[in-house]
């Protein structure tokens, strides 16, 4: 994860528009620390985390306006393309020169100015918990209080790969999203504390989406046929 955020706050500060300045307010922390719950509430954690994941898993597609936020507060924004199972699109626009897509086995990072592609495994990546809920989540999230019933906040990590960093999931009650809760945003932090928040509106659910939507052109190669 650390790679990943400081490979998107260095390419952020390239890619923001005009007219977009300011870094969004960051309402919840990135981070809380652990603390022995009773047995109660520890049942009501689990209940709410299976909610989580039962929502992120019944979605099949969905299509939502982001706001991505990093770490020196450049803000960009674009669409995002989800499709179960494991496939991601982050899409900052046709004058944009970033590309961010998973095809279900990898997550990439696509530089078409200087013409580079990173790759993670969708496991190393902070984005495994909302591609492969039903692995990272369940095994590695608890539930962070909100003082809201209505907002739950999943904090996702790994104890042993501290260098994975933390991804907080923020959900809110809604009956007419599936499973009833609507992921509304999310924060990452990685090892070395830089944070990047993504948020969400407009989202929309169930639309046909072509597998071609995650594939992308490699800058690398002289053929323009997508990889």
């Amino acid at each position: 994860m650390t790679m990943l955020n400081s490979f998107l706050s260095s390419r952020l500060a390239r890619i923001t528009t005009a007219g977009i300045a300011g870094a969004l307010a960051l309402t919840l922390p990135a981070a809380l620390p652990f603390e022995p719950v009773p047995a109660a509430k520890a049942q009501t954690s689990n209940a709410d985390l299976d909610r989580a994941v039962a929502a992120l898993r019944a979605i099949s597609t969905m299509r939502a306006n982001f706001s991505q936020t990093d770490r020196a507060g450049n803000v960009a924004n674009g669409t995002m393309t989800l499709k179960r199972p494991g496939k991601i699109r982050f899409d900052y626009g046709k004058d944009a020169d970033l590309l961010v897509v998973s095809n279900g086995r990898s997550l990439y990072m696509v530089d078409y100015e200087v013409r580079q592609v990173e790759r993670w495994p969708i496991r190393k990546s902070p984005l495994g918990a909302l591609l492969d809920p039903s692995r990272d989540m369940k095994k590695y999230g608890k539930l962070n209080p909100t003082g809201n019933p209505d907002v739950l906040s999943i904090e996702v990590r790994d104890p042993d790969r501290p260098e994975f960093g933390v991804i907080n999931l923020i959900f809110v009650r809604n009956s007419s999203a599936p499973g009833g809760l609507e992921l509304t945003h999310w924060v990452a932090l990685d090892a070395q504390n830089y944070r990047t928040t993504v948020r969400l509106s407009n989202h929309r659910y169930g639309m046909t989406v072509a597998e071609s939507a995650f594939e992308f052109r490699d800058p690398r190669r002289s053929s323009r046929r997508p990889r």
